[in-house]
Parts: structure tokens; C-alpha cells; sequence
């Protein structure tokens, strides 16, 4: 099919459309654009895709020229209309109307290995991947056009680790494959945005219980990220015969790091001697 680009400004103007800031709804008009978002997140004729925030179906029609089917989930009921109008040549799209962190994964697709692709706002990004990463059925790629800065702490391009950064490397390997300038968005964003691409293990570093207990730790830790470890885990490590200081010393850390300068390695360390431990 030869798609021809949408024309944003004029559907805007059509359906009375006021992009809602509370929704970080800011629409990617470049054509080209969409066009290397595609492109960067592999979709062939034998994939399943969910889309994430499909707007007004700018993105949703290149997927479906590119994929076997594309499931479109808006929260947004008012962009509805357009968003019907504009997919309707396209009997490979399923349309969704809804909050994705409260619909059941299995709602949507029927086994793993699906690829989502999403354009989303900075305020749902620490929920949506958690709740993506840890779902019954897993996709094996998500794409996510999101705040540049966001992208960058999750990659760790300032040598610090986060917790949404840490959450990603325990069930896959994240790069950025490109950036795009606010621009490119209708209305203008304040803030560039990138291409994050998250490829997914086989299966998570750890096991799930080790990851809930992982998890335990590095809340409390970044909770109060300026402290020390020694200060910061003392909540949740100081009750049994080993001090924090002594089971940080035999999961090869320094009680005084603080969070951000521990790697994946560290984090799983810690996690064993404290389960060893039974301290938690």
C-alpha cells in the first residue's frame, strides 16, 4: 500500500482536538520519522504488534503496513473518532479503548514474542515498563519513543545507574537508536525525544522471587539515594545477627557507595547473600 503521509494540522482542525498536556499527548507529525521508528523496531509480516498510545493513528497505519496485526490502545476516548476514521483501510488493526496499566496483557495478545511500540510520556514510563517487562506474556522487543532524558538514564549514559535502569537490565539489553528533535511534534514538545529499543532475554537474570526481593532492596536504597548504603538499607537490613556493613562487605560492596554507582552484578550479589542470609 502506498501510505500517504497524514496531514496532523488538518485532522486537529476537523475533529475540534485539543491535545491534553495531563495525557503528554504531543503527536509525531514527521513522516520520516515514523517511517525509521518502524524500521528501528524490526516489525515484519509475521508480527504481532501493541501499540501503546496510538493517538490519532499517525503511527498505527505505518505499523499495519508492516506487520501481521497491530493492536492500537488509546486511553484518550475523544481521539476515538479520528482514530477509527483514519485505520479504517486497515482490517489488520484492532482498536482498544482503555488504560493499558489496567487491561490484562492476555486481553490483548494470546502468547509472547509479540513487539510493542509506543509513543509515551514521561509521566507513565517507570510504570508501563515495569508492567510490560513482568507480564504473564512477555514481548521480545519494546520500542518506545519517550523524553530524551529518560531514555538516556535508562541506557545509563551518565555512568549512573537508576532504578528504571536497573529494572530494564534484569530482563534485557536497552540502546537508543536515534533522537528526534521536539519539532517533529504537534503540539511542540520542551524536550527532544529518542528511540529506545529494549531486546528481552530468554528469561530475566533471576528468578521472580529474587526479583521481588531484589526489588526490595533497590527501593529502599534509591528511596534515599544520597545516603550511603550503610545508612540507606539499615531500615531493612539492620534487624538480624550480621550488620548492613558486614553483608554488603561479603557481597563485595562498599558500604559506603551509594545506589547509583552499583551495576546489575552488585544488585544481584546483594540479592543472594541476603536471601542466603534469610535476613528479609
Amino acid at each position: 500500500m502506498n501510505l500517504e503521509p497524514l496531514k496532523l494540522s488538518d485532522l486537529i482542525r476537523r475533529y475540534h482536538l485539543r491535545p491534553q498536556k495531563s495525557l503528554g499527548q504531543n503527536f509525531l507529525a514527521d513522516h520520516n520519522t515514523l517511517l525509521k521508528i518502524v524500521r528501528d523496531s524490526g516489525v515484519d509480516m509475521d508480527d504481532e504488534v501493541l501499540e501503546i498510545g496510538a493517538g490519532i493513528g499517525s503511527l498505527t497505519r505505518v505499523l499495519a503496513t508492516n506487520a501481521k496485526k497491530v493492536v492500537a490502545v488509546e486511553i484518550d476516548r475523544h481521539l476515538f473518532p479520528v482514530l477509527k476514521a483514519v485505520t479504517q483501510p486497515f482490517p489488520n488493526i484492532q482498536l482498544v479503548q482503555g488504560d493499558i496499566l489496567k487491561i490484562p496483557i492476555t486481553d490483548l495478545v494470546e502468547q509472547g514474542g509479540y513487539k510493542v511500540v509506543a509513543n509515551i510520556p514521561y509521566y507513565i514510563s517507570s510504570a508501563l515498563i515495569r508492567y510490560l517487562l513482568e507480564s504473564e506474556v512477555r514481548p521480545d522487543r519494546i520500542v518506545f519513543t519517550m523524553q530524551r532524558e529518560v531514555a538516556e538514564r535508562i541506557t545509563n549514559a551518565d555512568q549512573k545507574m537508576s532504578l528504571l535502569s536497573l529494572s530494564v537490565q534484569i530482563f534485557g539489553k536497552a540502546t537508543i537508536t536515534s533522537h528526534i528533535p521536539a519539532s517533529c511534534f504537534i503540539p511542540e514538545p520542551n524536550v527532544d525525544s529518542s528511540v529506545l529499543v529494549i531486546d528481552l532475554f530468554p528469561e530475566p537474570v533471576l528468578q521472580q522471587s529474587d526479583i521481588d526481593l531484589l526489588f526490595k532492596l533497590a527501593h529502599a536504597a534509591f528511596n534515599q539515594k544520597r545516603k550511603m548504603l550503610r545508612s540507606s538499607l539499615k531500615a531493612i537490613l539492620g534487624r538480624g545477627a550480621d550488620s548492613v556493613v558486614d553483608i554488603l562487605e561479603q557481597a563485595g560492596i562498599s558500604s559506603q557507595e551509594r545506589p547509583e554507582a552499583l551495576a546489575l552484578e552488585d544488585w544481584v550479589r546483594l540479592t543472594k547473600v541476603v536471601r542466603e542470609k534469610a535476613v528479609l
